[in-house]
């Protein structure tokens, strides 16, 4: 008698596929969901269907997004539990005018608000320092922050460091790549990199932190950037929103940042 072993099952795809992907054993995610290793292999070969609380509590264990997640819900047959709403929807009021009061209390620095793949959501008056002489087509909405930073005819021709800081952008996104796979960003990721020179490091080259070198009018600006998301958010439109800021990395840029935009 030939023993057929079970179909695999889109959930038993994806599962298997986050677990290597997050470079886990099944014993290491089995501790970690608090279930046994042996159930997980089931899982993983079709053999056994999760509940809704354990598919849940893998996907927490596996640090997916809330849009992975509600992936691996309907693979598994279940509803999504995280709603996406549109930005301008009512329920989203206060989420929009706590945006806006980050971005102006951000000034005079610029600073952004972006959604997935670096499109504009909304900006500060300072991001016109990094606007300044760009095409207009790349000013076009919808806005890519991205293509705008790393394109021949927009913010690079004015970067004097653009090999180092422009990889440092893309090595960026290469590990959100890694993390979570999409082909869509993977095609961002090679048209960024067609527009950047090739990088020499030399002697004092700092990988893991690159400021961004500036021509302006006031000679060289020199600007650090952090990047904040909202962790905790339970919408999968405001859990992928990232505010990226641009502070001054001396004191002759934060003067000329102070001058140039501090409010009124």
């Amino acid at each position: 008698m030939t023993i057929m072993a079970p179909a695999t099952t889109p959930f038993a795809q994806q599962l298997r596929g986050w677990r290597t992907r997050r470079r886990l054993s099944q014993l290491d995610l089995a501790i970690a969901a608090e279930t046994s290793q042996r159930y997980l292999s089931f899982l993983e070969q079709g053999r056994s269907h999760p509940g809704r609380v354990m598919v849940i509590r893998l996907a927490e264990v596996l640090g997916l997004s809330l849009r992975e997640r509600n992936a691996l819900l309907l693979a598994a047959g279940y509803a999504p539990i995280f709603p996406e709403s549109s930005l301008n929807a009512p329920e989203l009021g206060a989420v929009r005018y706590a945006l806006d009061t980050i971005l102006r209390g951000h000034l005079p620095y610029p600073a952004v608000v972006t959604r997935p793949f670096g499109v504009l959501v909304a900006a500060n008056p300072g991001f016109e320092l990094l606007t300044e002489g760009c095409a207009p087509r790349l000013l076009e909405p919808p806005v890519n922050v991205l293509r705008v930073a790393l394109h021949p005819d927009g913010l690079a021709r004015r970067v004097e460091n653009l090999p180092e800081w422009g990889r440092h952008v893309t090595d960026s996104l290469r590990n959100r790549a890694g993390r979570s796979p999409d082909a869509e960003l993977d095609a961002l990721i090679a048209e960024l990199d067609s527009y950047l020179p090739p990088v020499e490091p030399g002697p004092g080259h700092l990988g893991f932190a690159v400021p961004l070198r500036l021509r302006s009018e006031a000679g060289e600006l020199r600007l650090i950037t952090t990047v904040t998301s909202f962790a905790t958010a339970t919408d999968i439109t405001l859990s992928e929103l990232h505010l990226e800021a641009f502070l001054p990395a001396d004191q002759a840029t934060s003067d000329y940042l102070r001058a140039r935009f501090s409010p009124a």
